[in-house]
């Protein structure tokens, strides 16, 4: 590892690397069942704002069960570097085809041709999707955790005749702005020029700021009691949480803050006590959050929506499956997604979970369950 980084505090079987010359970066990678040679892959990909240290918890017990198990910390984040900060740089490095080449590159750094499972989580559930879209020859199975897959957008057919109609604006944002109580979605305040410098400047400091961030899309907020929403609406979407569509004039530290958990709950947190959150803090004081934001301004900027139409009518076709905390309202953030999923996208889902006592951040907060799932996926789905 660089010398400049302080060890990341790990159990023994899991230990950091970093990996030169994997398309254009060097990527920090967490390794765990390296013990012996010729063990099926397993590849982990974490969200926003999260590490490759989101899962530490189920790295060993994936190892125990006769895996090697691969977490890197994706572009845009923590100690890979190699990606280009600048809010005015090129997106493209960051666009959904790109990543699934770093997850491409980082399988056969390790010498693997192809995993047993890619698993992915928040935004990296999208990159795993589009995993099995694109190669679903290295990639045998798909588990996809908190943020559901639509499938690849559709092209428009019929447009010899009767030409298409030209992208409009999505009315949706103006509607929110003009609620009663106005309000603005997430995905579009972190394609903001601010929004790194809110979110790293924060008047709270970093520390406080994740507390409440990951306090706040847990369990532990007792108002996260998801359910599906009828629409793509103003109304609809006015009911999702603040941390998904915030108040039109907040940033998001100062969302958050509101729900600031006290000095006991914190002190009684198991899933994420202060010595762990400490490692992302750290990383992200030193990083800052615009990697992370730069996959938010690909979707947003719409600029990678016609390469992904590459993939349209193609499905998730290698077996697969959903993992969410019940109290996540990610499984239900883009109304009808979930259902669509299940539907249509993959077409060889063989479980749905909803884990109870999980938000967000299922893989931290019911790592056990979360572990015992995995195994029973890989299990059904063989080799």
């Amino acid at each position: 590892m660089d010398m400049n980084h302080p060890p990341i505090p790990l159990p023994s079987s899991i230990r950091s690397r970093s990996i030169d010359g994997i398309n254009g970066l060097t990527v920090h990678v967490l390794e765990s069942g390296f013990e012996t040679q010729g063990r099926p892959c397993v590849l982990l990909l974490h969200g926003f704002p999260e590490l490759a240290f989101s899962w530490r918890k189920v790295m060993p017990a994936l190892a125990d069960a006769g895996y090697h198990v691969l977490a890197p910390d994706q572009r845009g984040y923590g100690r890979t570097n190699g990606w280009d900060t600048n809010f005015d740089g090129d997106l493209a490095p960051f666009r959904l085809t790109n990543l699934v080449r770093d997850a491409l590159g980082v399988v056969t750094a390790f010498g693997h041709r192809s995993v047993a499972a890619v698993v992915g989580h928040d935004f990296g559930s999208s990159v795993a999707a589009w995993c099995g879209v694109i190669r679903p020859d290295v990639f045998r199975s798909v588990v996809l955790m908190s943020a559901p897959f639509a499938g690849p957008p559709q092209i428009a057919l019929n447009t010899a005749d009767t030409p298409p109609e030209p992208k409009r604006e999505d009315p949706v944002h103006r509607e929110l702005a003009a609620l009663p109580r106005p309000r603005k979605h997430y995905h579009w305040y972190y394609s903001t020029r601010e929004a790194d410098n809110d979110l790293s400047h924060t008047p709270q400091g970093m520390h406080d700021f994740l507390r409440a961030y990951y306090h706040h899309k847990s369990a532990d907020w007792k108002d996260n009691q998801p359910y599906p929403l009828k629409s793509w609406s103003a109304g609809e979407l006015a009911k999702l949480p603040t941390y998904y569509v915030m108040d039109f004039a907040k940033t998001m530290p100062e969302t958050v803050a509101e729900e600031m958990p006290s000095r006991e709950a914190i002190a009684a947190n198991t899933w994420l006590p202060d010595h762990e959150l400490a490692v992302y803090s750290a990383e992200y004081q030193r990083t800052g959050f615009q990697g992370g934001l730069q996959w938010y301004r690909c979707g947003t900027s719409g600029a990678f929506t016609t390469e992904l139409e590459t993939w349209s009518g193609r499905s998730i076709d290698v077996p697969s499956c959903f993992i969410s905390g019940k109290q996540d309202w990610g499984t239900h953030q883009r109304p009808g997604v979930f259902e669509t999923m299940q539907k249509s996208a993959c077409t060889r889902m063989l479980d749905v979970h909803l884990v109870e006592g999980a938000g967000h951040w299922v893989q931290q907060e019911q790592p056990g369950e979360v572990s015992r799932l995995l195994l029973q996926f890989l299990s059904a789905a063989g080799p």
